[in-house]
């Protein structure tokens, strides 16, 4: 199936103008990051979180002046998809299930006749909240690591390079948006949790599939067009997959739209990152990875064109 047929559009002529849009986002929402940060998942941050699933519904106020007069004020209270089931979350830690005992004891006072089970109960000390910080970190690098590997092996060591750059641009472009919308909307409650760190790793593995079926239809061209300008020959190898690239990207992004507004707040962190992730991804793989690579070239050509003016 193609939804275009001979298009003929000058995306690599444009690329500059893409460099400083994606410098300017990333800027701004580092700019964010560092001075405002995105609130951290009791994954990263350390704390206690309890489900609670109770037999009616039960207003989420009533519930938080509850959690306020007994000690815990400012929790975190969200439904699970229905006002019956509810997840509290407090940075709050003490020996064994205290913390978790204490809102048991809380809720029953105040919701005699609204009898509840324990759903679960989830536990993070801040040392092992650092330590998965220190991992998610290092779980990205040798991530990127090991594609570089992969790609230097099957291409060219500068579409290897292209091909991370893109990688590492749609990360840091993914963040700044998370840091941004948290800024602008922070209703929306995005906080990093594993949710999220496995929505950046995801979104890398996505992100380089694109760019690779990209750099491939360009290594046959330039087979079959040896004379021809590498900028010519990226613009037309984008434009045979364009069809191919918006198809496969928009498809998964409908499925991660309808994921983020009817899959609650346990799946919101995944579904956002995602979807950014795959815009994002989708828009690289030309105006980063394949841009990198038609600078290279020119400047290599620029670079041997002088030495042979400066040999006759």
């Amino acid at each position: 199936m193609r939804l275009f047929q001979h298009t003929n559009i000058d995306f690599l002529g444009k690329r500059r103008k893409f460099y400083l849009l994606s410098i300017a986002i990333i800027v701004i929402g580092l700019g964010i990051l560092f001075t405002k940060g995105i609130p951290l998942g009791i994954d990263f941050q350390g704390g206690t979180e309890i489900q609670l699933k109770f037999a009616n519904d039960v207003n989420v106020g009533d519930l938080r002046s509850t959690m306020d007069e007994s000690g815990f004020p400012g929790m975190e209270i969200k439904t699970m998809g229905s006002d019956k089931d509810i997840l509290l979350r407090t940075p709050m830690q003490e020996e064994g299930t205290t913390v978790s005992d204490k809102i048991q004891t809380a809720v029953k006072s105040k919701f005699a006749g609204n009898n509840f089970t324990v759903q679960r109960i989830d536990k993070v000390g801040p040392k092992i909240g650092a330590e998965l910080r220190k991992n998610a970190f290092y779980a990205v690098i040798l991530s990127l690591i090991g594609i570089f590997v992969y790609l230097a092996f099957r291409f060219q060591f500068i579409y290897a390079l292209g091909a991370i750059v893109a990688l590492a641009h749609d990360v840091l472009i993914t963040l700044a948006v998370v840091a941004i919308i948290d800024f602008l909307v922070p209703s929306i409650r995005l906080e990093f949790n594993q949710q999220m760190l496995a929505a950046f790793l995801t979104l890398v593995g996505f992100s380089v599939n694109d760019t690779v079926i990209i750099f491939d239809r360009i290594r046959e061209n330039v087979k079959i067009h040896k004379n021809e300008d590498i900028e010519a020959i990226m613009n037309h190898s984008v434009n045979a997959t364009l069809s191919r690239t918006i198809i496969t990207g928009g498809t998964v992004f409908l499925t991660i739209l309808v994921l983020f507004i009817f899959g609650g707040e346990v799946n919101r962190a995944f579904s956002f990152v995602f979807g950014v992730g795959i815009i994002t991804g989708t828009y690289s793989s030309v105006f980063v990875a394949s841009a990198i690579v038609v600078d290279y070239k020119h400047r290599v050509m620029d670079k041997l064109s002088a030495k042979a003016k400066l040999a006759r």
